[in-house]
């Protein structure tokens, strides 16, 4: 596991990270291949520093190592001209050393508690030290005096100097990050936004950022003159313990007891657009032409919002039970939602009017969907059946009986011929809509099919299972041709407009992108805090939305944060 700091180099090649496995790991920052691992510690790497130049590490570490510690060693860190070594120990001491000789120079004495964070400044006059004491000091080496900051609640984890010495960022407990005048101790800013302690700080080399990780398994970007808060880097599964900018500032490395190493893409790390409103899970669809979503809850709503902006342009009202479902005609003039009142209603887009409703089943309907040329439904239902209707008279077509359980979710093929669907019986139909009875079964999922949908082409299948799988399938002969499988349950799937890649959500709040020949998984999305209930990409391809049972609709643009873990050497990359 990861415990330690992690460290660029000054030219950005190299990343070196300190662990519980008692090594120093080098990496190489492009590709994330380990190079190399140093070994020599006997207790857990605490802290790792380059030297200016490149050519050196320091390790602190648990073992106590740098003699005259008495205690753990908490963290080190080069002078700018790489001539001396600066570290803190739970001995609640700072000690400077000369790199070359590891002699002692400096012995300054001053916390009450272990020192937790220490830094040069960038012309090497000063140290500032953060400490378990609560406080912040500012060490003057040419006499070993301080000055105290004082202001954070609980200890203090982290510590840093902006490039131009003139402010320190610290991190603490308390949830937040303090920015101070480094020469008259004054606090300037109070940046709040974490939900829990905040374990490291770091200014980007221009000095107009701040990043911050934390144990909220997070990584915040802050503007660093205004306390503004930029983005949120999401994607660790556990506590972010450590992070640093590139030489080139556009870049961020953050390590984590999830075990990994993530390399960041700031250029490219936008904020998902959220839409909020709803009280209870919410599904949703994109309108044909993109330009608006649909969104339905269990909070018996169903609002309409601009894609492009968020807002709210129309609710609907009429629906007294839990809404479970959403879709567009294939003209976007009207809406079909399925309700838990075993009705399908249908709704005029311009007008928000109910204008039909479909009555025939006799329990929850869990999935509609428009056929492509807009003249039937299908509807699923916890009654065990599909139902095709007459959307122009509200008639019932055709009863679709084989599953032995609930039906969770219905799609039309693109040429309309067929209907898939996926059941709590683990089982996917593909129903020949032409021929009564003529289904093909495809068997394979070993729990719920939670959501199918087709290909544009038509040619293939996608399924996801609570078996923790994700299947492509042949429709012509039910083969599976593709199986995905990871260590959460999926939720709900869907092809992108060209059918070359897979868009699936989960049950742990995350979205994946695969890809569809291969089952490369290109892309992961995080932002959600719940179950993800639907996925979709927009019209053109470029976006994608998600819901889910945290009450809130995401948006997130193609260009969404990309990271590379170095753990497993994955690159997670937007979509080309």
């Amino acid at each position: 596991m990861i415990k330690g700091s992690r460290a660029v180099s000054f030219d950005g090649k190299h990343i070196i990270s300190g662990s519980w496995d008692k090594l120093v790991h080098v990496w190489n920052s492009s590709t994330g291949a380990e190079l190399l691992q140093l070994s020599g510690h006997t207790d857990t790497v605490t802290s790792v520093a380059f030297s200016p130049n490149g050519v050196y590490i320091a390790s602190g570490s648990d073992d106590k190592s740098l003699n005259g510690h008495t205690e753990w060693v908490t963290s080190v860190a080069f002078s700018p001209d790489g001539r001396y070594i600066v570290s803190g120990s739970n001995d609640t001491l700072v000690y400077v050393w000369n790199s070359f000789t590891g002699a002692e120079f400096l012995k300054l004495n001053g916390h009450t508690a272990r020192v937790t964070s220490v830094a040069f400044s960038p012309n090497g006059d000063y140290i500032v030290s953060g400490s378990d004491d609560k406080s912040v000091h500012v060490w003057d080496l040419s006499t070993s005096d301080y000055l105290q900051l004082n202001g954070h609640t609980e200890w203090v984890t982290s510590v840093a100097f902006s490039p131009d010495g003139i402010h320190i960022a610290s991190g603490s407990w308390d949830n937040l990050v303090h920015v101070w005048n480094s020469f008259t101790g004054t606090k300037l800013l109070q940046l709040h936004g974490h939900t829990d302690l905040v374990a490291s700080v770091a200014f980007s080399p221009d000095g107009k950022y701040i990043a911050s990780g934390s144990y909220d398994n997070s990584v915040h970007v802050w503007n660093s003159f205004t306390g503004a808060k930029l983005m949120q880097l999401n994607g660790h599964t556990d506590w972010v313990t450590s992070v640093a900018f590139f030489p080139d500032g556009k870049h961020i490395v953050s390590g984590s007891d999830d075990q990994s190493v993530c390399v960041w893409n700031l250029s490219s790390a936008t904020k998902p657009l959220q839409h909020t409103g709803h009280t209870n899970w919410v599904t949703f669809a994109f309108s044909p032409n993109g330009k608006y979503i649909v969104s339905g809850s269990w909070d018996k709503s169903i609002h309409i919002w601009s894609s492009s902006s968020g807002t709210e342009l129309l609710q609907l009202n009429g629906n007294n039970m839990m809404v479970t479902s959403v879709v567009f005609s294939p003209d976007g003039k009207h809406i079909a939602s399925g309700s838990e009142d075993k009705l399908v209603h249908v709704w005029s887009f311009s007008t928000g009017a109910e204008v039909l409703q479909l009555n025939g089943h006799i329990a929850r309907v869990t999935s509609v969907a428009f056929s492509p040329n807009g003249k039937h439904i299908a509807s699923g239902s916890w009654d065990k059946s599909v139902r095709v209707w007459d959307f122009s008279t509200g008639t019932q077509l055709l009863r679709l009986n084989g599953h032995i359980d609930c039906i969770t979710s219905v799609s039309f093929s693109p040429d309309g011929k067929h209907v898939v669907s996926g059941s709590e019986d683990n089982l996917v139909y593909v129903w020949n809509l032409s021929i009564s009875p003529g289904f093909l079964q495809l068997i394979g999922h070993t729990d719920t099919v939670t959501s199918v949908a087709y290909s544009p082409n038509g040619n293939y299948l996608v399924s996801s299972s609570n078996d923790k799988s994700l299947r492509v399938w042949n429709t012509s002969t039910g083969a599976e041709l593709l199986q995905i499988t990871r260590q959460t349950d999926f939720t709900c799937v869907a092809f992108s407009p060209n059918g070359r890649y897979i868009v699936s959500g989960s049950e742990n709040g995350s979205i994946h992108v695969w890809d569809m020949s291969t089952g490369a998984e290109l892309l992961q999305l995080n932002g959600h805090h719940g179950l993800v209930t639907s996925v979709a990409f927009a019209p053109d391809g470029k976006q994608i939305a998600s819901s889910s049972n945290d009450k809130s609709l995401h948006k997130q643009p193609k260009n969404a944060a990309s990271a590379m873990s170095l753990s497993s050497s994955k690159h997670i990359a937007p979509i080309d």
